[in-house]
């Protein structure tokens, strides 16, 4: 009977999370958070989640969130890649090429694709 009441008590507490925990609001910003949407999604070390923030359909900025990935390299991806997206037009971002930084080529081809996941997915919410 004990696992039963935990089962239901689990099954509760799933029902009252937000149904879509990948877009959320933060002011006038929509803010996708990759870290569930592509969580298949793996660098050299693991899970490369970012975060999208829109802001009138453009990309006001890309940032990492907490990931394995070596620090000495995921350092130049957050200096020289993050900012490629930056005030595009959402639109023109889905289509943006952004080559991966050589010495970072996994990592940097992580988060590309978790950024392109999450701008396509924030373009199918939008219709």
């Amino acid at each position: 009977m004990h696992t039963l009441s935990v089962l239901a008590l689990g099954t509760l507490f799933m029902s009252q999370a937000p149904a879509d925990q990948v877009i959320t609001k933060e002011k006038d910003v929509t803010v996708v958070n990759t870290t569930t949407l592509a969580a298949d999604v793996e660098g050299y070390a693991g899970p490369t989640p970012v975060k999208i923030y829109i802001r009138k359909n453009k990309i006001e900025r890309v940032e990492a969130l907490p990931n394995m990935e070596t620090p000495k390299y995921f350092v130049r991806i957050k200096r020289e890649l993050l900012d490629k997206w930056n005030g595009l037009v959402v639109k023109k971002a889905a289509d943006q090429k952004v080559d991966a930084l050589t010495g970072a080529t996994f990592s940097s081809d992580a988060v590309i694709e978790n950024v392109r996941r999450g701008i396509s997915y924030y373009n199918k919410q939008k219709k």
